[in-house]
């Protein structure tokens, strides 16, 4: 579908990296010539990842283990990588998530998901963008170069909100406008930022955490329009056409790929309305079992 050197001599970030959609997204970029850098809290997954996509694919591959809720360590790695040159791509994909009924949850369990999609996303997003700017104030970006590119990954509740997912939904809509205002504001500086809202596409944390208990893919099945769930190619395939050059005029954007979910049924979680105390408390203790695994894997 792309050249086989379509992203040659980009230098692109991906957080999240280290599994699930951020991975796939890595990978892509790595097949097609760009230099990755991956980050995640689990430093042992991203570089175990970074092993496999460089064994399958050639290139490189750098990481970094850190928290993004952390502005202090954002600062350092963005400092790093920059040493190394200039970044040209940013994928802002690390987030957190979990199903809960709005009632039930704690400061604690809200600031779990604000913290790291409204914040973390937040301090990688400027960190990264601020040198941009410098570079273009010194003259080191003109218009005549390539424009520097940020994708977020958001969800479709953006549109019409999120019942049992609120922090989500509250958070990811903060990077949604965070998209649009820093499209107009830095596009002078050589940046544009664009998201995607994807719709089911099954991985390991998402599934255990927003469909515990369900074979993966189940729902969308059942209930959307195309009769199945997302396939990651599709992902990768959107993903580097907002990070190839080619369509700058593109900015600002929220592109939802979804089948069509969100437009049909609302793509949320509406139907979690019905559930009985019990299912809620099986759901919570399937979340939880997924958690430990997270901690065992970050501090092993």
């Amino acid at each position: 579908m792309f050249q086989p050197k379509l992203l040659q001599g980009k230098r692109i970030l991906v957080t999240g990296g280290g599994t699930g959609l951020g991975r796939a997204m890595a990978e892509k970029y790595l097949s097609l010539g760009a230099d990755i850098y991956i980050c995640g809290r689990r430093k042992p997954v991203c570089d175990e990842t970074a092993s496999e996509l460089m064994a399958a694919h050639g290139g490189s591959v750098k990481t970094f283990g850190l928290d993004i809720r952390d502005a202090a360590a954002v600062e350092d790695m963005v400092d790093q990588i920059f040493a190394d040159g200039p970044l040209t791509g940013l994928v802002n994909n690390a987030a957190g998530n979990f199903i809960s009924p709005t009632s039930a949850l704690s400061p604690r369990g809200f600031d779990a998901v604000a913290n790291i999609v409204m914040h973390g996303t937040f301090y990688v997003t400027q960190a990264v963008g601020k040198r941009w700017v410098e570079m273009a104030m010194n003259g080191q970006w003109t218009p005549a170069d390539s424009y520097r590119s940020v994708i977020s990954i958001i969800v479709t509740w953006v549109k019409n909100g999120g019942p049992f997912v609120v922090p989500s939904a509250m958070s990811k809509s903060a990077i949604h406008a965070m998209t649009m205002s820093l499209a107009t504001e830095w596009a002078q500086y050589g940046v544009r930022l664009n998201a995607v809202g994807p719709g089911e596409i099954p991985t390991e944390g998402m599934s255990k955490r927003l469909n515990p208990g369900e074979e993966p893919g189940a729902r969308s099945a059942k209930t959307n329009p195309m009769g199945r769930a997302g396939r990651m190619e599709e992902l990768q395939n959107l993903a580097t056409f907002l990070m190839a050059d080619g369509c700058d005029w593109l900015t600002g954007q929220a592109i939802m790929m979804d089948g069509g979910n969100h437009l049909a049924t609302g793509g949320n979680f509406y139907e979690l309305r019905s559930w009985t105390p019990e299912q809620w408390k099986e759901a919570r203790e399937r979340i939880e079992e997924q958690n430990k695994k997270d901690r065992a894997q970050r501090t092993a």
